[in-house]
């Protein structure tokens, strides 16, 4: 796998007209550049960021509608946002590091988490196989009951194809009604499910799945019978949401489906994968 490193980035951000260049031959590497009015792909290119249709002589921006175009910020300070959220670098310190405000940095930052939930949302793949879920719950600490049951927590249900990919949603708590909801929309029948003991798992025989579980008061596991998988997602996920120091309950969703998406892609070129979604993706 080649990804954009330091060096090449400051190269392509040394100018904007440079910086459009890359975005704009990305764009039409990826999706194609026409007229919205007449769909023709003849242009004449008039200035930075404006074209022409040679056919019906309309001007027309060739990132209008997309993410990008959302904000008015430079070019190279998008490409810069790119490769610092890619990093994991928070938003204060990416701020700093840009010298744009924090407010600036964190629209920027959740736009590109917006670009992900919109891609992962336009991917209707089944889980297949051996699956294992899970559910757990996340929130600041406070007294009063833990686990299951525990209030003032925002719950999230995780199912993981063993060798393959992980699926997150948030649940409105974990009944066997909302468990089997998710579980159906997201797994393929006939798969063999491997979960903990709760009883809100205890309808997947009857869903049309082979369900198989693990007591963990006494093991965590027997055989081929675990839940290590999506439990080693939770760390992963958990490690990285701390840094943020609480995220609001309106915000949740995006933050968790990133984790979804860093761990689903964290063999691959994840610049390159976000620059994708933020000249492709359509702004919301």
């Amino acid at each position: 796998m080649v990804t954009m490193d330091l060096l090449q980035l400051t190269k392509i951000c040394r100018s904007e007209e440079e910086a459009f260049t890359f975005l704009f031959e990305r764009k039409k590497e990826l999706y194609g550049i026409s007229c919205p009015a007449c769909s023709s792909p003849e242009f004449y290119l008039m200035h930075l960021g404006r074209l022409r249709c040679k056919q019906c002589k309309r001007d027309y921006h060739p990132f209008s509608g997309t993410l990008l175009h959302e904000m008015r910020i430079s070019y190279t300070t998008w490409l810069w946002l790119v490769k610092l959220f890619e990093l994991e670098v928070s938003a204060r310190k990416a701020s700093f590091q840009l010298d744009i405000s924090y407010p600036t940095t964190l629209k920027g930052f959740d736009t590109l988490r917006r670009g992900i939930l919109y891609n992962l949302s336009s991917s209707d793949i089944l889980l297949k196989g051996e699956i294992e879920a899970d559910e757990t719950y996340f929130g600041g600490r406070r007294k009063g009951k833990r686990g299951r049951g525990a209030g003032h927590k925002t719950i999230v249900f995780g199912i993981l194809e063993r060798g393959g990919k992980v699926s997150v949603s948030i649940v409105p708590n974990a009944s066997a009604e909302a468990l089997m909801t998710e579980t159906v929309k997201k797994v393929r029948g006939g798969s063999i499910v491997y979960t903990d003991k709760w009883i809100g798992y205890d309808s997947l025989m009857f869903c049309g799945y082979k369900h198989l579980n693990i007591d963990h008061r006494y093991k965590f596991k027997q055989g081929k019978v675990y839940i290590n998988g999506v439990e080693g997602f939770w760390s992963f996920a958990k490690e990285r949401l701390i840094k943020h120091h609480g995220i609001s309950k309106e915000k949740f969703l995006i933050y968790i489906k990133e984790m979804e998406w860093r761990y689903n892609h964290k063999k691959e070129d994840l610049f390159d994968l976000l620059v994708s979604y933020l000249i492709g993706a359509v702004s919301l």
